[in-house]
């Protein structure tokens, strides 16, 4: 069986090398090799970013976590936007680690243009700000589960990374007033359990304010001290019905003031199409 492929988008930058250790952390566990992309907007820049990433390399390979997992340095010419997802398809990776920062990295990988990144790609990512990882991994994990009949669609990738790390699952659902959709809440209470209860997953659910519920989430990622969360980039397509999450959802996610990481997956007509990555 093929090893499974990373990427690490990296633009030489400190957000950049705390996806690194994001990748490392989960590639020492999964068994995967990490491919540390750059991406430069004309050929000449090519041999000095070559050598950068010799050092980025070394400096990489020192991590404790590092040890057995094959760290592979490219340099392409053209732009994040476009570039990050067609090495992606190009490699058969599984799964992207990128950084998100203010505009004062090389490439300048905001919230904004990483939301563009993630949509213009079929792979999903693992957003990361400057917070550190521990060694463990990912050993609590926040799942905001709105009224999107997509959002259901990331569980199963959930339920094989709490596997792979003995993680304890955390389900949040927002609390409607309306009689129709206190039904749908129910149902998505009684369905979490279920499915995470059948893989003998440790899960809550929480019940939190509709108003707002992107700030909940948040809160509640605090309190049960969340090492990541995950959403459905509902941004690809904004003509899904339901729910609570707005257009802006996703960007105030992965840039979220308490900096906890952010799995974001776009939806995709099989549901169990990501059930590779952590398998």
């Amino acid at each position: 069986m093929a090893k499974k492929k990373f990427i690490v988008p990296f633009d030489f930058s400190e957000v950049a090398e705390s996806a690194v250790e994001h990748a490392l952390i989960t590639a020492s566990v999964v068994g995967a090799d990490v491919h540390l992309l750059h991406v430069v907007s004309k050929k000449d820049a090519i041999k000095e970013a070559k050598v950068k990433l010799v050092d980025a390399v070394e400096k990489a390979l020192s991590h404790t976590k590092s040890k057995g997992v094959e760290i592979i340095s490219h340099v392409r010419v053209g732009n994040i936007f476009d570039d990050i997802a067609e090495f992606a398809v190009e490699i058969g990776a599984e799964l992207i680690f990128m950084g998100t920062h203010g505009a004062h990295g090389w490439q300048h990988i905001t919230g904004s243009h990483a939301l563009k990144v993630v949509t213009n790609s079929p792979t999903p990512f693992i957003i990361v700000q400057e917070a550190k990882l521990n060694e463990s991994g990912y050993d609590d994990i926040v799942v905001p589960l709105d009224l999107h009949k997509e959002t259901k669609q990331k569980l199963t990738l959930v339920a094989n990374m709490a596997h792979y790390f003995n993680s304890r699952v955390h389900v949040i659902i927002p609390n409607e007033t309306d009689e129709f959709l206190i039904h749908t809440v129910k149902a998505n209470i009684i369905f979490a359990n279920k499915f995470f209860g059948e893989r003998n997953i440790e899960v809550t659910t929480t019940l939190a304010a509709s108003k707002n519920f992107d700030e909940e989430v948040i809160k509640h990622a605090v309190k049960v001290n969340a090492d990541i969360i995950t959403i459905m980039n509902l941004q690809k397509n904004q003509l899904f019905g339901g729910g609570v999450l707005g257009s802006q959802h996703e960007q105030f996610m992965i840039t979220n003031e308490a900096k906890i990481p952010v799995l974001l997956v776009n939806p995709i007509n099989a549901t169990n199409a990501y059930q590779a990555i952590f398998t």
